[in-house]
């Protein structure tokens, strides 16, 4: 069973609440836990973050092997922290997103995610 974390509310509009419930829905139901951040919602698999959604789209984890490839995709561009690309990770805009395309970007971040170690705290 997921569970949410609770920490500062920031208001969220229609669109990014639907977008949150879309990934939830598309994620695996067992080792996910929501995190309220960035504006939006943190989806952690085994403590390790591997999804979130916001008013600014989809942001995924690939890693480091896969992030070429990633960025090869025309939905795709570089999450940025503090002006900087932050490798291994990828910003979708949800526009982009049909059920078939959010399933897929899932899948490839659930299957990077899951090679990581299973955090402590998980």
């Amino acid at each position: 069973m997921k569970k949410v974390v609770k920490a500062k509310k920031i208001p969220r509009d229609a669109a990014t609440d639907a977008l949150i419930a879309r990934v939830r829905a598309a994620l695996p139901k067992k080792n996910v836990v929501e995190k309220r951040m960035f504006g939006g919602v943190g989806f952690m698999l085994n403590g390790n973050m591997v999804a979130g959604a916001s008013k600014r789209g989809l942001l995924l984890r690939v890693g480091k092997d896969r992030y070429g490839w990633a960025l090869q995709q025309p939905q795709a561009r570089e999450m940025e922290m503090r002006g900087k690309p932050v490798e291994g990770y990828v910003r979708v805009d949800a526009s982009a997103l049909d059920e078939a395309t959010l399933a897929g970007w899932i899948r490839e971040a659930v299957a990077f995610v899951a090679t990581l170690p299973k955090k402590a705290d998980a």
